[in-house]
């Protein structure tokens, strides 16, 4: 498990490069998307939700427990059985709750 990195753009890209590199253009168009964002709107808030979400992510990727957790569910998602289903939502959430409170610290 790699170190948990700074909520700075250039230390989410560089963990990103390890935990799930193949995730680096889709974390490009968002920051794109989200400095167009703040510059129309003249705000700070698209750049702040781009870093929370993007160390949310990487949160999830880096700790196996949190990355099963998240894989077991997201396939189960789509389970026909609607309590096997509804569980998996439940426990979606929980992880990312769980991601969310540990880049928040």
């Amino acid at each position: 498990m790699i170190p948990r990195p700074e909520p700075t753009p250039d230390a989410l890209r560089a963990a990103l490069a390890v935990v799930a590199p193949g995730r680096l253009d889709e974390m490009q168009a968002m920051k794109d998307e989200a400095f167009a964002k703040a510059v129309e709107w003249q705000s700070l808030s698209p750049l702040r939700s781009w870093i929370l979400i993007w160390a949310k992510e990487i949160e999830i990727a880096r700790r196996a427990d949190l990355s099963t957790r998240y894989a077991q569910a997201e396939n189960n998602l789509e389970d026909e059985d609607p309590a096997i289903a509804r569980e998996a939502l439940r426990e979606l959430s929980a992880v990312l709750e769980a991601a969310m409170k540990a880049v928040r610290e």
